[in-house]
């Protein structure tokens, strides 16, 4: 699988409550299970107006369909690379 990088915007998405933001995940999620196992979603960060999300997919075609599934617009879709964090300066 992929991992891809999936940038929503979603107006004051930062400002949603608790539940506001549990009720999203579990939409998300009814999403999913309609296209397991081939999308997995491994976490979001939320901005003020934006979510970031990382997902697993074998194609950009099945996140677009997760996105028209869960009703969540996918702005942005890309495609990590490879990943470095500080242990890579050794």
């Amino acid at each position: 699988m992929k991992k891809y990088i999936i940038e929503r915007e979603i107006p004051s998405v930062g400002s949603m409550t608790e539940a506001d933001l549990c009720d999203a995940a579990r939409t998300s999620n009814d999403a999913l299970a309609q296209l397991a196992p081939s999308v997995q979603w491994q976490h979001s960060y939320v901005t003020d107006d934006k979510t970031f999300c990382v997902y697993l997919a074998n194609s950009e075609d099945e996140i677009r369909k997760h996105s028209e599934l869960s009703g969540f617009p996918a702005n942005k879709i890309t495609e990590v690379s490879t990943t470095i964090d500080p242990a890579t300066g050794g």
